[in-house]
């Protein structure tokens, strides 16, 4: 089953490897990996789709948490969550076939944002079916490239405690308690 982290990490040179590492050393595959800055300064998130069951996870959890760079980990997998994939697909468009595509562009809700003589760039954002659908319907025309961000997420709502923690003024991305192995 894929099970899909959230983990808040310093923004340093050599996290990304050392979290990387991790998994490798562990013998877990990566489906799909992003990483970018959060509202709070000098904190990344990383959002990690990891293939194992839940005591896999539970294992992966608890060594994410000994790295040093590691501020807070959450599987939410279980979680209702908001998830995005961001592609481009280069598509090969004659003129005689270009109307056509972009027709079903506009069903997707997709956009092209590249045009040239022989070719189509779209931008589609969504779930991983909603492109892979794209992808298949797109294939007959010729698909000459495809880009994807990777799978993105985040949990609906909020909890309780980064309510309370806002309200503080105190950062929502707490250090992890070495002692306990939480937050």
């Amino acid at each position: 089953m894929l099970q899909t982290f959230a983990v808040y990490v310093d923004n340093k040179p050599g996290v990304l490897n050392r979290v990387a590492s991790l998994f490798r050393r562990r013998a877990f595959n990566i489906e799909s990996l992003t990483v970018g800055h959060t509202e709070t300064s000098g904190v990344s998130r990383m959002t990690v789709v990891v293939d194992t069951d839940e005591y896999g996870a539970r294992r992966l959890e608890a060594h994410l948490y000994k790295l040093v760079p590691v501020r807070r980990v959450d599987n939410i997998t279980q979680k209702p969550a908001i998830e995005r994939d961001l592609a481009l697909i280069k598509v090969a468009a004659t003129s005689d076939a270009r109307t056509h595509v972009m027709q079903l562009v506009d069903v997707y809700r997709a956009r092209v944002v590249d045009v040239s003589a022989d070719s189509l760039v779209v931008e589609t954002t969504g779930t991983e079916g909603k492109i892979e659908s794209l992808v298949e319907v797109l294939r007959p025309f010729g698909i000459i490239e495809i880009v994807r961000t990777g799978l993105i997420a985040m949990v609906r709502g909020t909890s309780p405690v980064e309510k309370a923690a806002r309200r503080n003024g105190q950062a929502t991305v707490p250090a992890a308690d070495a002692s306990s192995g939480s937050v």
